[in-house]
């Protein structure tokens, strides 16, 4: 399987206690401010745990996510939420396996959501720029682009902190970190058990890299990539960050 193809069929399990409401609420805050969107990509999808609850809510969503498993996986949950559950809105989704560095869609978005600190997989700084002039280029005038990142204190404190371990039953990782303090970049190694039909267990690793940029650094790419007004908040919240703040969101309007 391709990168993050034996832990797509994990990853929701793994992930369950992730703050996927806050931040659909989060989202629904910007838009209030900024402008209610049609149409919303998704960068880095997944598997589609934004993107799924966005069009039953009524929005066309975009999903995009650079590996083919994590997308099969949304399919298959979005077929079974379309069968079975008849609360599904008039939303629509189209999924497309697309790098967030350089993708394109047919019509400009009204706005453009990567969530789950997902710039911070672009370790190198050209990545990031060009996954904003993609966006900046991918979105009409006006449009809004949502996203968060982790600060560099908080890849710092996992270097500090780590290992982690999870033991349930159905599941179980070792998690280690080896933080390249320089460059603020972190490579995350896990070793996962997974609990197959016939009840033994499957090992397999894997290997994530992020790194973590200054919030200035970030606003200033922006603004070269053509955003007219770039705000920055913090944990979820309309608040200016902190330096205690463990989550940095921005709103970059084009």
């Amino acid at each position: 399987m391709s990168s993050y193809g034996r832990f797509a069929l994990v990853y929701d399990r793994l992930m369950e206690d992730m703050p996927y409401a806050d931040w659909l609420r989060f989202a629904r805050e910007c838009w209030n401010k900024y402008g209610m969107p049609a149409t919303v990509a998704d960068l880095g999808c997944g598997t589609g745990s934004l993107s799924i609850p966005l069009a039953r809510a009524g929005f066309e969503v975009y999903g995009i996510d650079l590996s083919s498993d994590m997308l099969t996986v949304a399919r298959s949950k979005w077929d079974e939420t379309s069968r079975f559950d008849l609360r599904t809105g008039p939303g629509s989704i189209r999924w497309l396996n697309q790098d967030m560095r350089d993708w394109k869609l047919p019509e400009p978005m009204d706005s453009v959501i990567s969530f789950c600190d997902c710039v911070n997989y672009l370790v190198e700084e050209k990545d990031v720029e060009a996954a904003f002039k993609a966006t900046y280029n991918g979105m009409r005038d006006g449009g809004v682009f949502l996203f968060d990142v982790h600060p560099q204190s908080r890849l710092i404190e996992y270097g500090e902190e780590q290992p982690f371990v999870l033991d349930e039953r159905d599941v179980a990782y070792i998690w280690t970190c080896d933080l390249d303090r320089p460059r603020c970049e972190i490579e995350h190694n896990l070793t996962i058990f997974s609990r197959e039909e016939d009840g033994r267990f499957s090992r397999f690793e894997e290997t994530h890299v992020q790194r973590a940029y200054d919030a200035d650094w970030i606003e200033q790419a922006l603004r070269r990539a053509g955003f007219r007004q770039v705000d920055r908040y913090a944990d979820f919240e309309l608040k200016a960050p902190t330096p205690h703040s463990e989550r940095l969101f921005f709103a970059a309007v084009k």
